[in-house]
């Protein structure tokens, strides 16, 4: 009989971690609340719901996440295989069409003879070991109260915000043009709206004076640094946002033959270009504010939003108290977390994490030694900043931070960029023995989902 494990929670890391268990040999028993519920972010019944935008982001390997995604690609990541076989055109990123990235990952996932769904809401940790609970940022008050319970602290949330997504049929292209930005990737896969000096001024002053979707008294407001609402940017000094998702820098308006004060840039949602978001605007607007302030942007004036912007709740825990090196609980041996409750942002970071839990869960069972990637690659980064104690534990992106900095001789004016890709050269090489340990007899996910 082969060993039989639960994961509890069906988005990027438990669909992940689900994926991982079942090509080692073991029965998976995935627990999803969709159909019959869902969270406030959550519009479809599909697994690995990519909930706030469509983009993996930077798919270079000069960029952290972009050697995140090689190592997962290399790791035989369903995600990844899944992300790659329905990407859209985004410049220098990787972006999916969401319903065909969702159906691919829903219907493998349902197809593989080791994983039995059951849909239903869990409001404990099951008494079934071992577990792995990859729950995402709208953990379930019950579970949650459960998982503090056992903790002996109370949850922690912060609060991750959203973009609007407009038809591209709205967007006046007579304003609007398409570029990325330094032309990045040959696909002008981006849309650009620009404002001149004094539309700039009046799209702050806007935003200032919008009605903005106020907190309940219970909930304490602790935003992502990496996912500020746009109205937060603009209240720390009106020139924020023309360094933040505003900035001109790559671009030139072909109406006008020159580089705009500011700009706005619009990513394609879906494989047909019919819906694009609006990158980096986040807002808790109400939503006829939403409508009014951006119809403000030049090309955007009849714009028909087919999702507003929203902010909602993200739980996780202390996890370098509360979480062994293998993303054990202390307090609950046989209980694995996975995905952003871990302390993890990002759709891929969360995927990454659930391969993580999946490889040490194996292991755990086995009677082997913890197998860690190395702290020179993407996988040991994230792990590291799980690890590594502070007093304010917050959630994170994977950053160049979280791993070591190149040693060696390097040429003394060598660009940032290519000392990055040396150091995602030496990362990947350095993953090839873990590697060689945790795909031992394995082959690359098998797409049915396409």
């Amino acid at each position: 009989m082969l060993p039989q494990v639960s994961v509890v929670g069906g988005g990027l890391a438990g669909s992940e971690a689900a994926w991982q268990l079942a090509r080692r040999g073991l029965r998976v028993t995935l627990y999803e609340q969709k159909p019959l519920a869902r969270t406030p972010a959550q519009t479809s019944d599909y697994l690995a719901e990519m909930v706030c935008s469509n983009s993996f982001r930077g798919a270079s390997l000069s960029n952290a996440v972009g050697l995140l995604k090689e190592e997962m690609r290399r790791a035989g990541s369903l995600i990844m295989a899944a992300a790659d076989a329905t990407r859209v055109p985004a410049g220098g990123a990787l972006a999916v069409d969401r319903e065909r990235f969702g159906v691919a990952v829903t219907e493998t996932l349902s197809g593989h003879p080791n994983i039995t769904r059951v849909d239903g809401v869990v409001t404990r940790l099951p008494d079934a070991r071992p577990v792995i609970v990859a729950t995402g940022p709208l953990t379930g008050d019950a579970l949650a109260a459960d998982l503090a319970a056992r903790l002996g602290q109370t949850q922690l949330a912060y609060y991750d915000a959203i973009s609007p997504i407009i038809a591209a049929d709205s967007i006046n292209f007579e304003k609007a043009w398409r570029q990325s930005r330094y032309d990045k990737g040959g696909d002008d896969a981006y849309l650009n709206c620009a404002l001149d000096e004094a539309e700039y001024a009046g799209f702050i002053d806007a935003l200032d004076k919008a009605d903005k979707v106020k907190a309940r008294d219970f909930e304490e407001v602790r935003y992502f640094e990496g996912c500020l609402p746009i109205e937060v940017m603009a209240a720390r000094g009106a020139q924020t946002l023309r360094y933040g998702p505003m900035k001109p820098v790559g671009l030139t308006n072909p109406h006008k033959k020159e580089r705009p004060y500011a700009v706005v840039q619009l990513r394609q949602e879906d494989a047909n270009g019919t819906a694009f978001n609006i990158v980096g605007f986040q807002t808790r607007m109400t939503y006829p504010a939403q409508a009014e302030v951006f119809r403000r942007i030049p090309g955007l004036e009849e714009a028909e939003f087919m999702r507003f912007g929203s902010v909602h709740r993200n739980t996780f825990v202390n996890a370098p108290k509360v979480l062994s090196p293998s993303l054990e609980l202390h307090a609950a041996p046989g209980v694995f977390l996975a995905g952003q409750i871990t302390g993890v942002e990002g759709y891929l970071e969360s995927a990454a994490c659930g391969l993580l839990a999946a490889v040490f869960l194996v292991a755990s069972l086995r009677g082997e030694v913890r197998p860690d990637p190395p702290a020179t690659s993407a996988f040991g980064g994230l792990l590291a900043h799980l690890r590594t104690p502070h007093d304010d534990f917050q959630p994170s992106n994977i950053t160049w931070a979280h791993v070591p900095p190149f040693v060696g001789p390097l040429p003394r004016n060598m660009a940032k960029r290519d000392r990055y890709e040396k150091m995602a050269e030496r990362g990947l090489g350095d993953l090839d023995a873990w590697l060689a340990v945790v795909e031992a007899g394995l082959g690359p996910p098998a797409l049915s989902g396409l």
